[in-house]
């Protein structure tokens, strides 16, 4: 798709917290500089008036909102993506940096008129080292893309929001981002992957993964504590459970089950490595993936137990 025939795109930038505020001032310069580029760069502020004025007082060539929904992150985005006037609109985190060729590259699927979104790899960017135990299979543990993701570009049922490009019209028709499910504190549900679900669900569309359209996302030294790990994966179990929740549609977990059945050769693999004398991380990763399976599994029967007890109404309520 050539420069004159791409959709214009507005790149929308949650925030929250003055605590990430060089973050975001790298963010909205790499979101300005894009060889393809942006018709507007909108950042929402959540809740917060003297993140809002800042950012309206030192960050200029910016459109600066507040969330206009309850606080949390998808009422944010939903925020900015309502405001857009372009017919694509694209998401970054406040603490990510893109590529010089990221939006043009995300926004080149669109050329299908059947493809509702896109979304591009995530690389983690360690405050200090990656630790030694961590698997590549949970690089998602930490917003990262991870072994078992296609490496050219492919459909795929869902990406994440820090790099996501959506199709605005299917957006607004599902209401964009389920406002009240989402990370908000200690909660870490699958905003996203629930947004891509009903996104595609609506006329049959699909998402897109392009591995060349690259970010890289800060990871704090406080994200790279085991125990840590272990919360986030017990969170992800949970949020999986309470996203099946929200839909009628049987086959909603259906990729998650098809990346558990994948890890038990990931752990093989890893040991073999070990015994190979590769080193003794090989054997750190291969605990890693068994302690990251227990804690996600651990969520997954608590939650469960907790939505038997729960009505349907009760849930979907919750959410909103």
């Amino acid at each position: 798709m050539s420069s004159t025939t791409r959709p214009a795109v507005s790149i929308v930038i949650p925030t929250h917290t003055e605590d990430r505020w060089d973050s975001l001032v790298r963010t909205v310069a790499c979101a300005r500089s894009q060889n393809f580029a942006p018709a507007e760069v909108i950042v929402v502020v959540d809740h917060n008036p003297e993140l809002y004025r800042r950012v309206r007082r030192d960050l200029a060539g910016v459109t600066v909102l507040e969330n206009a929904y309850a606080k949390g992150v998808s009422g944010n985005r939903n925020t900015g993506a309502f405001h857009a006037q372009t017919s694509v609109v694209a998401f970054l985190d406040d603490d990510v940096i893109a590529d010089p060729d990221w939006l043009g590259r995300l926004v080149e699927p669109f050329a299908d008129p059947r493809v509702v979104g896109s979304g591009g790899a995530i690389s983690p960017a360690w405050e200090f080292e990656r630790p030694r135990w961590m698997p590549d299979e949970f690089l998602w543990a930490v917003g990262g893309s991870y072994t078992g993701m296609p490496t050219r570009t492919a459909p795929i049922r869902n990406v994440w929001s820090a790099s996501m490009v959506v199709r605005r019209e299917t957006f607004v028709a599902v209401g964009g981002f389920r406002v009240g499910f989402g990370k908000l504190g200690d909660r870490n549900r699958p905003e996203d992957t629930e947004l891509c679900l009903r996104m595609s669900a609506l006329d049959g569309g699909h998402w897109m993964y392009v591995p060349e359209a690259v970010i890289r996302h800060e990871v704090p030294a406080s994200r790279s504590t085991f125990n840590w790990f272990l919360h986030r994966c017990y969170a992800e179990g949970r949020g999986k459970v309470q996203m099946a929740g929200l839909t009628e549609r049987g086959d909603t977990l259906a990729t998650e089950r098809a990346y558990i059945w994948s890890l038990p050769r990931a752990v093989v693999r890893n040991l073999g490595a070990a015994l190979r004398g590769r080193g003794v991380d090989h054997a750190l990763r291969a605990g890693g993936v068994l302690a990251g399976v227990a804690a996600a599994g651990v969520g997954t029967v608590v939650e469960t137990v907790a939505a038997r007890r729960t009505p349907r109404t009760a849930q979907l309520e919750a959410a909103r």
